[in-house]
């Protein structure tokens, strides 16, 4: 599999499951050994524990959309550097609606085996930046000296 072929799976994996909500194709595209970590996760979830994931952030955001900013591709890795942008309509995560649009940056790594099916999937997400958004107390314990 090219790197192009690869960028072109990783972004419509993107589109399927996280912009339409059409899992059951997004996870076509997974492997039966798929493991996805988040920076909002505790733990890694299997396949049904992402479509879990993404069922209740698509509930909780039903206009949620992800614009694919870059995507790398080098090996059997991936890249990508995505906005997710919603209106918060339900609670999810402990955070109340506010009806505001919600704007979190995202770096994915994406790890495709080779018949191209996806085996990992890591995502860092700005926390800190969705915090301060919905107006939440910094979870930070101390206090950056300003420069």
């Amino acid at each position: 599999m090219s790197p192009e072929e690869r960028k072109r799976r990783v972004r419509q994996h993107i589109d399927l499951s996280w912009s339409k909500g059409r899992l059951a194709l997004a996870e076509q595209l997974q492997s039966r050994y798929f493991t996805y970590k988040s920076s909002f996760i505790t733990q890694p979830v299997n396949n049904a524990g992402f479509a879990l994931i993404v069922r209740e952030v698509r509930l909780a955001v039903p206009d949620l959309e992800v614009v694919v900013d870059e995507c790398l591709s080098e090996g059997n890795r991936v890249v990508t550097s995505s906005t997710l942008f919603g209106t918060l309509a339900k609670p999810v995560f402990g955070c109340a609606p506010d009806g505001k649009i919600l704007t979190v940056a995202a770096m994915s790594f994406w790890t495709l085996n080779p018949n191209g099916d996806i085996d990992e999937l890591n995502t860092l997400f700005d926390l800190e930046g969705a915090r301060t958004q919905l107006g939440l107390d910094t979870p930070l314990p101390f206090q950056l000296p300003l420069t």
